[in-house]
């Protein structure tokens, strides 16, 4: 019963990560194409996302730096979002294999 109740715990801890990191790295993304596409960079929604990816997602900042500045923001906006996904993702499966297993044919 501790063991069930215990998976549940790790199952639902390692889907909030891939939740958490899935919603950072789709407002990265969107930050980017804000920037690719020239969004007003007053606006509200544009200004929040570009707060999480100056927050969150700064670790790319200047990690490519091509001539046109709005393509470098864009790539490096991406390879953040990407990061982020990728990474929540597999610390969720990690934190899945962590999840105690239930013993086979046990009785209750």
């Amino acid at each position: 019963m501790i063991r069930s109740a215990a998976g549940s715990l790790f199952t639902l801890l390692a889907a909030a990560v891939r939740l958490v990191a899935s919603v950072v790295g789709g407002l990265i993304l969107l930050y980017a194409v804000f920037v690719f596409f020239e969004a007003n960079p007053t606006n509200p929604l544009v200004e929040f996302t570009g707060g999480v990816r100056r927050s969150l997602g700064g670790f790319t900042e200047d990690l490519f730096n091509p001539s046109d500045p709005k393509i470098a923001e864009t790539v490096n906006s991406v390879i953040a979002a990407l990061v982020w996904v990728v990474g929540g993702n597999l610390v969720s499966k990690a934190i899945t294999k962590l999840a105690p297993a239930g013993k086979a044919g046990a009785k209750s």
